[in-house]
């Protein structure tokens, strides 16, 4: 299937009258995202440029595994420091790998506040627990909810479910359980191939190149 990106102007016109759901991604759609923050922590861990941190995980599949909750934390860590070639603490792995995550904006809250109570909301993310975990404090630190689920109907994280964004059984999973007619889904990603498989199952879809785009969307 061929994937359109659609610009944002052009998805409002094509889709705002027929949406009755909306499906977000987490990273770099309503928290902040930073990979090359990380890529450069590794780096120093290992005393090692970030590029040749990021050729490494490129080859290593293991992240994915991670990410489908295949791989204990404990598991990851020790894979990390394989990586690294460097026996470095617990901590220094999970500071470093932590550090792509950014800013959460509490006007982004506001918006998903109000944006709920039109649409029906859904947090879908290839995640993992040290990311949720220290997504969750960020949560705590700017509003009064210990994690992001009061602000949607459900929330989905790949290692819970143990499958992942791209693969269309995921999207599948998410509209099967909530009985969501695709056609009137939309689906917000940063990330192109995620988009194309939230359109094999038939869901609408926008890119999302800044995170300062969705208010653009929902004003």
């Amino acid at each position: 299937m061929q994937c359109y990106i659609f610009g944002v102007e052009y998805a409002i016109r094509m889709y705002g009258p027929e949406i009755e759901n909306v499906i977000f991604d987490l990273g770099g759609v309503i928290l902040d995202l930073e990979v090359s923050k990380t890529m450069d922590a590794f780096g120093k861990l290992a005393g090692v440029p970030a590029s040749v941190i990021r050729e490494s995980v490129t080859k290593s599949p293991f992240f994915n595994d991670y990410e489908k909750g295949l791989l204990t934390d404990a598991e990851f860590r020790n894979r990390i420091r394989e990586l690294l070639k460097k026996e470095v603490t617990d901590w220094q792995i999970d500071k470093a790998w932590n550090a792509m995550l950014g800013a959460l904006p509490r006007a982004r809250l506001t918006l998903l506040e109000e944006l709920g109570k039109k649409h029906g909301l859904y947090l879908l993310s290839n995640t993992n627990n040290i990311h949720l975990q220290f997504f969750n404090e960020i949560v705590r630190s700017v509003s009064w909810h210990a994690r992001l689920e009061p602000f949607s109907i459900n929330d989905y994280y790949s290692h819970l479910l143990k499958m992942r964004k791209p693969d269309a059984a995921i999207f599948e999973h998410v509209l099967r359980q909530n009985e969501l007619n695709p056609s009137r889904t939309l689906f917000l990603d940063d990330n192109p191939d995620n988009l194309a498989g939230a359109q094999k199952a038939g869901i609408k879809t926008i890119h999302i190149t800044s995170t300062d785009q969705l208010f653009s969307i929902f004003s």
